[in-house]
């Protein structure tokens, strides 16, 4: 998934400000290497790597507390609620809905997606969204932000202790932003992300537990917002690297997004990332017909219920058989007794990253199902 993570300090400096201006793209004509072999030197981002250090020193002192039976059981709750609800900011809201158009929302929607992907911290909706789209677009290539050919590390975590690779910051160039730009609450979401993220992933967090029912300050900043925020981001991360490593590839065997149920779980949904790559603009970002290992598909279709999400789009069964037989692995139920011979013959797909994609083939436009549609 995804994912733009870019780790900041508390403390915002000018230098801070810089450092995001400098990891906006360049336009450049370079051409775009295949990412299997380090040919560029490392920058390592020294205040990410210390950000990180401090994160998960932390994270172990929240389970010596934890351990040591120094916390409300309501402090723990709090925590874990508040976490699913800034996860599905990211699954529903910069994930599905703004990375890759598979459904509409009207603006109190939008508005309530915007506020809980601030409470992520997982970088402002604009940048997540274009490192996303080269994600898909570029995939397991050196314009690909978390290339998984670099290792489980790299994919993981790695990425977000050193510089962008340059073919990121060239092809990044290519995405067509405009729809984001068009957007006010996306626009202003970026305008005031320094302010805005740290009060609602950080201080509000930890707050609550010591207003409502009288949490000790210290153990509601390790557990409510420091823990919490740590165990989100490695959830957010599986999808970056397990699910390009471990699973099966019911859909398309020749990429390296992989069906991981596990990841599904842990990310709400978004671990069934080989169809999610094949299918980039489902809305579901799955072939499931329930909701328990996607609760963010719950909440886009409670949205849809209330009016305020529409024009749902998602895969016809038969195209997801058509796929699944062309190139599958044989893993998909539909496609255990095809003949394999027919694997001989593949034609690569072009990737794409979502909807609006001029790439994207007619036949999928033509064929795809859209549910709550509004004229």
């Amino acid at each position: 998934m995804t994912s733009s993570l870019l780790l900041a300090t508390t403390i915002f400096t000018k230098d801070v400000i810089k450092q995001v201006e400098d990891d906006l793209p360049k336009i450049s004509t370079a051409r775009l290497s295949s990412g299997k072999n380090r040919d560029y030197e490392w920058q390592i981002v020294w205040r990410n790597v210390l950000g990180f250090v401090y994160l998960h020193a932390a994270t172990f002192y929240a389970l010596y507390l934890t351990i040591t039976g120094r916390f409300k059981l309501y402090t723990y709750i709090f925590a874990l609620t508040f976490a699913i609800l800034a996860a599905m900011g990211v699954t529903a809201g910069a994930h599905r809905l703004w990375a890759h158009q598979a459904y509409k929302a009207r603006w109190p929607l939008r508005l309530f997606l915007c506020v809980l992907q601030t409470m992520a911290f997982q970088n402002h909706i604009y940048e997540w969204v274009r490192d996303h789209r080269v994600h898909h677009k570029f995939t397991e290539t050196d314009a690909d932000p978390h290339n998984a050919k670099r290792g489980f590390f790299f994919s993981h975590i790695g990425w977000l202790m050193v510089r962008k690779h340059k073919d990121v910051f060239e092809k990044g160039s290519t995405i067509d932003m405009s729809d984001l730009e068009k957007d006010p609450i996306v626009m202003f979401q970026k305008k005031t992300y320094l302010f805005m993220m740290p009060l609602l992933c950080f201080i509000i967090p930890a707050a609550i537990p010591i207003y409502f029912w009288n949490e000790d300050p210290w153990t509601s900043w390790y557990i409510a917002a420091i823990w919490r925020y740590t165990l989100s981001l490695h959830f957010t991360w599986l999808v970056n690297s397990a699910a390009h490593i471990w699973g099966n590839k019911p859909y398309d065997k020749y990429i390296g997004a992989t069906d991981n149920k596990s990841v599904a779980i842990c990310a709400f949904g978004e671990g069934w990332h080989n169809y999610h790559h094949v299918f980039p603009w489902d809305y579901k970002a799955a072939e499931l017909g329930n909701y328990s290992t996607n609760l963010s598909t719950g909440l886009i279709d409670l949205a849809a219920k209330w009016g305020l999400a529409y024009d749902l789009k998602t895969v016809s069964v038969e195209m997801i058989k058509k796929r699944a037989a062309r190139t599958g692995d044989g893993s998909h139920p539909s496609t255990e007794h095809t003949n394999k011979s027919e694997d001989d013959h593949h034609h690569p797909e072009n990737p794409v990253w979502g909807w609006e994609d001029k790439d994207m083939p007619e036949e999928d436009r033509r064929y795809a199902e859209i549910h709550k549609k509004v004229a």
